[in-house]
């Protein structure tokens, strides 16, 4: 197994109602609960490999990355374990970030 950070980027909610809002973050809360009883959330971080892959918009394409933009704001990140690149792509495609218009950011950590 490897480690492998996701890093949210995008997404906005910010013409949601304070209900709507509530459902979107209790669908977080759920999608990392659900990657704790997996055991493939570790959280820690450490330094970043240079390639990976970006899991973007509602159809959740996969294209090489990361390429950077200034209007791209990491909203927070998560470190996984995954047997490899693609697993750990597999395991972001989960996360609720998508319905918002967000992008999460695969890296692999490098091994120090």
């Amino acid at each position: 197994m490897a480690s492998f950070m996701l890093i949210f980027r995008g997404g906005d909610s910010s013409g949601d109602s304070p209900e709507q809002l509530q459902q979107h973050v209790q669908k977080w809360f759920t999608w990392f609960e659900g990657l704790r009883r997996s055991g493939v959330y570790s959280g820690a971080g450490a330094p970043l490999e240079r390639s990976g892959k970006v899991v973007r918009g509602a159809a959740k394409t996969v294209s090489d990355g990361p390429f950077a933009e200034a209007k791209d704001l990491v909203g927070g990140y998560a470190i996984v374990e995954a047997a490899n690149l693609e697993a750990a792509v597999e395991i972001a495609r989960g996360c609720p970030t998508y319905e918002k218009g967000g992008a999460v950011e695969v890296r692999p950590v490098r091994v120090m």
